[in-house]
C-alpha cells in the first residue's frame, strides 16, 4: 500500500491553527490570472464588459471585475443588486424575466436606491403587466428583450412575429426601450474550439439580427449584450455587440476545463476536507465534504471524462493521482481512484485536502465567505459573500 502525506500540516492562517472542515478556498494568484485572461480578450473584441457577478456573489471580487465603483454589472438575483446597491454600484442588469411579485423589489431599488437598474421580458403577456404596474407607480423602467439564440432556455426567437409586438407595448407603455440580451447557456455542451466558434457567432448572430428587426421598425436597440463565458472567450469577433457578460471566468470549474475552455490548473475555487475513515475492501477514503459542501452538480458527468463530485487535490492545489470524489453523501464525500491504477492510496485519518468542484456557481453557493489563498497557499483572509434571493 501506497501512504501519501498529503498534508504534512494543516492549512490555516498562523492565527488559526484549528481551522475546521468543510470550507471554501479561494486562490487568488489563480483567480487574478483568470481576470486578465477575460479583460484582454474583451480588449481585443473592443465592445464593453459588464461581468456577472453570479458565481462570486462578493464585494472584494467584483470590484476587480468592474470598469468602475459603479459597475456596470449582471446580476441573478434582487439580492445580489441590493447588496451591491448598499456598496455604491449603481449600474446593474437584472438578467432574469422579471417576475411579477418582483415589481415593486425593482422600482425600490430605481426609486430609493438610485440604481439604474435593467430589467427583462421575454412577452407580450410579461410586457403588458411591467407596463401595468408602472402606470400605477408612475415608474418607469429600462427594459430589454431577451433574445433565445439556442434553444436553451427562455427568450424570443430573432425572427419571432412578437419580438416587434413586446418592443411596442413597452413603448407605448413609456418604458425605455434599452436594447436586447441573449445566453448561450448551449455553449456548455461543446468540446472543441470549432464548435465554441460556432455557436459564439450564432450568439452574435441572433441577438444583432434581433435588434436590427426592432431598428428598421423605429425601436431604439441601444444594446445588444450577449454572454456565456465559452462564447466570451472563443467568439472570433462581435460585430454588432455592445457588450459582453459572463461570469464563471472568474473561478473556472471542471466543467468548463472539460469542454476545453480551461485548464484544471486553472480552477480557482475549492473545498477543504479532512480525512475522517476509510473502507478498505472497497478502495473508499471517506471525507467530510459530501453534497452539502460540493453540491449534487455532476456537470462532468455528460463529459469525456467524469469527474465525479470533485477532483481531489493536496494542500497545493494539484491534483493527488487520479483521485476523485466517487460518490457524495449529505456529510460524507468518498474518495476513489478513477482508474483503478492507485486503489491501494492510503491517505491517513486527519490528511487535509481540496476537492475542486465541477460547478463553481453551485458549489460556492453552500458557503458564506471565502478563505483566500495568497501565493504560499496559506490562508491570508476571509472574503464574505451572500446567498439566496
Amino acid at each position: 500500500m501506497t501512504v501519501l502525506n498529503v498534508s504534512a500540516t494543516q492549512l490555516a492562517p498562523a492565527d488559526d491553527p484549528q481551522l475546521e472542515t468543510p470550507l471554501l478556498l479561494l486562490d487568488e494568484s489563480r483567480m487574478d490570472a483568470n481576470i486578465a485572461r477575460m479583460r484582454a480578450q474583451i480588449a481585443r473584441m473592443g465592445v464593453s464588459f459588464r461581468p456577472h457577478v453570479k458565481t462570486n456573489k462578493c464585494l472584494e471580487v467584483s470590484r476587480r471585475l468592474m470598469t468602475s465603483e459603479e459597475g456596470p454589472i449582471t446580476v441573478s438575483t434582487l439580492k445580489e443588486a441590493e447588496y451591491f446597491a448598499a456598496h455604491g454600484v449603481r449600474d446593474i442588469m437584472y438578467a432574469v424575466c422579471l417576475a411579477p411579485n418582483k415589481f415593486e423589489h425593482a422600482w425600490r431599488l430605481v426609486e430609493s436606491k438610485g440604481v439604474r437598474l435593467q430589467v427583462i421580458v421575454d412577452s407580450i403577456e410579461l410586457a403588458t403587466l411591467l407596463v401595468q404596474f408602472a402606470r400605477q407607480r408612475k415608474a418607469q423602467f429600462e427594459v430589454l428583450i431577451e433574445i433565445d439564440s439556442d434553444d436553451h432556455r427562455s427568450g424570443l426567437k430573432p425572427d419571432a412575429a412578437d419580438l416587434i409586438a413586446v418592443a411596442d407595448v413597452l413603448r407605448d407603455g413609456g418604458m425605455v426601450m434599452a436594447g436586447v440580451m441573449t445566453h448561450a447557456g448551449s455553449s456548455y455542451e461543446y468540446d472543441t474550439d470549432e464548435g465554441l466558434r460556432r455557436i459564439a457567432e450564432q450568439e452574435r448572430a441572433a441577438v444583432v439580427h434581433a435588434a436590427t428587426r426592432l431598428r428598421e421598425q423605429g425601436h431604439a436597440c441601444p444594446v445588444v449584450s450577449v454572454g456565456s463565458t465559452p462564447t466570451a472567450l472563443f467568439a472570433e469577433h462581435l460585430e454588432g455587440v455592445t457588450e459582453v457578460r459572463a461570469g464563471v471566468f472568474v473561478f473556472f470549474d471542471l466543467v468548463m476545463a472539460g469542454i476545453g475552455v480551461c485548464r484544471v490548473d486553472d480552477v480557482a475555487l475549492s473545498v477543504l476536507a479532512t480525512v475522517i475513515g476509510h473502507q478498505p475492501e472497497k478502495n473508499w477514503t471517506l471525507i467530510d465534504a459530501g453534497w452539502m459542501a460540493m453540491s449534487r452538480d455532476r456537470g462532468t458527468s455528460r463529459q469525456k471524462v467524469d469527474q465525479g463530485y470533485g477532483v481531489v487535490c493536496g494542500l497545493d492545489g494539484q491534483p493527488v493521482a487520479d483521485l476523485i470524489l466517487v460518490g457524495a453523501n449529505q456529510e460524507h464525500g468518498i474518495i476513489a481512484s478513477r482508474s483503478g491504477v492507485h486503489a491501494r492510496v492510503h491517505l491517513p485519518v486527519g490528511t487535509q485536502l481540496r476537492v475542486l468542484p465541477n460547478h463553481a456557481c453551485a458549489t460556492a453557493a453552500q458557503y458564506p465567505r471565502y478563505h483566500v489563498l495568497g501565493r504560499d497557499q496559506a490562508v491570508r483572509e476571509t472574503w464574505e459573500r451572500i446567498s439566496g434571493w
